[in-house]
């Protein structure tokens, strides 16, 4: 074991304590927190008052200007017109007042005219003396406010006109008088309207005094019938007040750019806006401990209670930490090269590096969750023009990126590809960068464009390759088996495969079998098939020490094991799992590999030579004949143990029907399963259902029917036919 998997397995060591697993916690909540420290810190900017700005200052928050939507208040009050209504009950008021007039006028007349029979020689004295009186019954019959507003001769021609002339008086004088009052007539057109009324009244058919009477009660009728509404005018005032919008300085608005004068208008916005605030705040400190302490929080939950393999939770456990410190590292390093050349390069951070690394080295669950913390971290540590201290956008792209990734990576054979499905992800962050920019309706020139066109593709290689450098730290370290190193041990020119190749063909051809058997079964049921194909070719290695003492290499020569003793077959036998653990062992192949060279045959029993040494000795133990184990852990070593013995068996077979397969399947398994070797492992009855299904469909397409050709003289005599 090298140095670097003895530090960690001393790590691990120490991890089986709860009291370093929450250490271990508090430190990489301390690093993200310090990481990210700086991005929260309030700005303050160095400004004076009626001198340039030394830089373009942004509003980090929205905030109402409430002076400057006081001062749009007043000016929208003043601009509302003050609001006049219409009295239309003083027309009436008028209207009823001359016609009372009229009516008057018409009854003294009825009551004071002389008999027609009397005549003296005193009639003219008489008559004066009448009209005298008759003005006097007149005004008892109105007000002293009536007559106080009507001339002297108005009464005189009202009392010496007869009824006639009266009644159409008063009918030309009442429709003058509502034709003008029905109009709007404000303090300053009183007089037009009294020259209106008297204009209409100019063309009625009446004596001279009673044309002028009736022109002056008109003109006395004429008032003022509109009047300022206070009340109506201050509800049209509140209303256009209310309809005001609050002005607000927006988050993200330029409030002063460099080298403008900062005057008190400006000044006021920058305090407004938090700026000139003196007064330090804890609050965004306190906001980003409690939002890392929820974070890890949730991953300490999981971590405790979800992963049920202590091994492998402490595994998991410390390949997580170390991603996210190289990854939020790397994040940190690209923001402050951002901020020092002031330009969009966190687009380059190649944050599909970490759902690459843990998708292959631990699982799907995994990464996603890593890939959605660095997308939630990103939006404040990639804050530095953004208002305020969150980037959604770049938290966005993060997560994005590398969910992509992660599906990418889920396609058959992609996870030996992993730079193409970098060049894939390039090509689809690029398209996201885009739609970004265009959602937000930014506009940029031609080489700004192409500027994001690169760092998208950037970050989409830049994690590939990344991956694929890190991978064999985290392999040789952790002693992982990643799809990517099975597959270069899958690789037929490997000196152990060529091995087995050259000295055991046999054994060669078998284990291949076997491989094609055992993928299909395990990805049936959900487990590693390439695990199971790799582990059958290396199962039977130690073979390759006594290849000739094993039938499928013997090639038609005679059996050594008709010469030897049951105890020294068994020996033989029994020695290649032994044999080929070792070998694996000392060309240091993966655990997972050794273990199925180990365990595929269980603690199985040789039938064959343990009833042979029981027909000479009675007294032979049956557990002196069965392999050492240990039996199968892993699902991946139970199914290439089924699928080793139904190669053999149905091989051996002279005709082999799906009958006789589906038969002799169900038999190994049940024999297995009754032997107990299944006991350590947690396959399921069901799961075995499955194996036994997809090994018959397997062997059934391998041993299907073949037409019998003729033999070749009976072929040539056809063929001279």
């Amino acid at each position: 074991m090298n140095r670097i998997q003895k530090f960690f397995t001393q790590i691990k060591g120490l991890l089986v304590h709860r009291f370093f697993q929450v250490l271990l916690f508090i430190i990489l909540g301390l690093f993200a927190y310090g990481l990210m420290f700086s991005n929260v810190k309030p700005e303050r900017v160095q400004v004076e008052l009626f001198k340039p700005a030394e830089q373009t200052i942004r509003s980090t928050k929205t905030v109402e200007d409430t002076y400057k939507t006081e001062q749009e208040k007043e000016e929208i009050s003043k601009q509302v017109a003050d609001v006049y209504s219409l009295k239309k009950e003083y027309a009436k008021n008028k209207v009823d007042l001359i016609s009372s007039i009229f009516d008057s006028a018409i009854e003294v007349n009825k009551e004071t005219d002389p008999d027609e029979d009397h005549k003296e020689d005193e009639d003219k004295k008489e008559t004066v003396k009448t009209d005298a009186q008759k003005v006097s019954i007149l005004k008892e019959k109105l007000t002293d406010e009536v007559n106080k507003n009507i001339e002297e001769s108005v009464f005189l021609a009202l009392v010496q006109a007869d009824e006639d002339e009266l009644k159409i008086a008063k009918d030309s004088t009442i429709t003058a008088v509502n034709n003008v009052m029905s109009s709007r007539i404000a303090a300053s057109d009183v007089e037009n309207a009294k020259k209106k009324v008297v204009e209409e009244l100019g063309y009625m058919s009446i004596s001279g005094d009673m044309k002028k009477a009736s022109t002056s009660l008109a003109r006395t009728a004429i008032i003022q019938n509109v009047f300022f509404d206070k009340d109506k005018t201050e509800e049209q005032r509140r209303k256009a007040v209310e309809s005001v919008e609050p002005i607000r300085i927006l988050q993200g608005q330029i409030i002063v750019e460099e080298n403008q004068l900062v005057d008190r208008d400006v000044y006021r916005q920058l305090e407004l806006a938090g700026f000139l605030n003196t007064e330090s705040t804890i609050y965004p400190y306190i906001g980003l401990l409690l939002f890392i302490f929820l974070t890890f929080a949730a991953f300490y939950y999981y971590f405790y209670y979800s992963v049920s393999k202590k091994d492998n939770k402490y595994n998991q456990l410390l390949i997580f930490s170390l991603v996210f410190i190289l990854s939020m590292a790397t994040m940190k390093t690209v923001s402050i090269l951002a901020d020092l050349k002031n330009s969009n390069l966190e687009y380059i951070f190649p944050g599909a590096m970490a759902a690459m690394l843990i998708k292959i080295l631990l699982n799907d669950r995994l990464a996603v969750a890593m890939i959605i913390l660095l997308g939630s971290y990103g939006t404040i540590i990639f804050n530095g023009d953004t208002p305020g201290n969150l980037d959604f956008s770049m938290g966005l792209y993060i997560i994005f990126g590398g969910l992509t990734a992660i599906i990418i990576l889920s396609r058959p054979n992609f996870k030996s590809k992993v730079l193409v499905a970098g060049l894939l992800l390039s090509l689809i962050n690029m398209a996201f960068v885009f739609s970004l920019i265009f959602i937000m309706d930014s506009h940029y020139t031609r080489m700004e464009y192409l500027y994001y066109a690169l760092a998208a593709i950037g970050s989409g290689v830049g994690a590939a390759v990344l991956t694929m450098g890190l991978l064999p730290f985290f392999e040789a370290g952790f002693g992982i088996l990643s799809s990517i190193k099975l597959i270069e041990l899958a690789n037929p020119n490997h000196p152990l495969l060529r091995k087995i190749l050259i000295e055991a063909p046999g054994t060669y051809h078998h284990s291949v079998m076997v491989a094609n058997l055992a993928e299909s079964a395990c990805e049936a049921i959900g487990s590693n098939g390439l695990l199971a194909r790799v582990g059958s070719y290396y199962h039977d290695i130690g073979k390759t020490k006594r290849p000739h003492f094993f039938i499928e290499n013997q090639m038609s020569e005679e059996n050594p094991h008709d010469r030897l003793q049951p105890e020294t077959s068994r020996d033989i036998i029994i020695a290649h799992a032994v044999d080929g653990g070792e070998m694996l062992r000392s060309h240091k192949f993966p655990k997972e590999i050794v273990d199925i060279a180990e365990q595929h045959h269980g603690t199985t029993l040789l039938k064959f030579f343990y009833h042979k040494a029981k027909k000479q000795d009675e007294s032979t133990l049956e557990a002196a004949y069965r392999y050492p184990g240990p039996r199968a852990i892993m699902k991946e070593v139970a199914v290439i143990g089924i699928a080793d013995s139904v190669e053999a068996a149905v091989r051996s077979m002279k005709h082999p029907t799906p009958e006789k397969i589906e038969e002799l399947v169900s038999f190994i398994i049940q024999d297995r399963i009754s032997d107990g070797q299944f006991d350590e492992c947690d396959i399921t009855m069901r799961e075995l259902s499955i194996v036994k299904h997809s090994l018959c469909e397997s062997l059934n397409g391998i041993f299907h029917s073949r037409i019998e050709y003729p033999e070749p003289d009976k072929l040539g005599q056809k063929v001279k036919e």
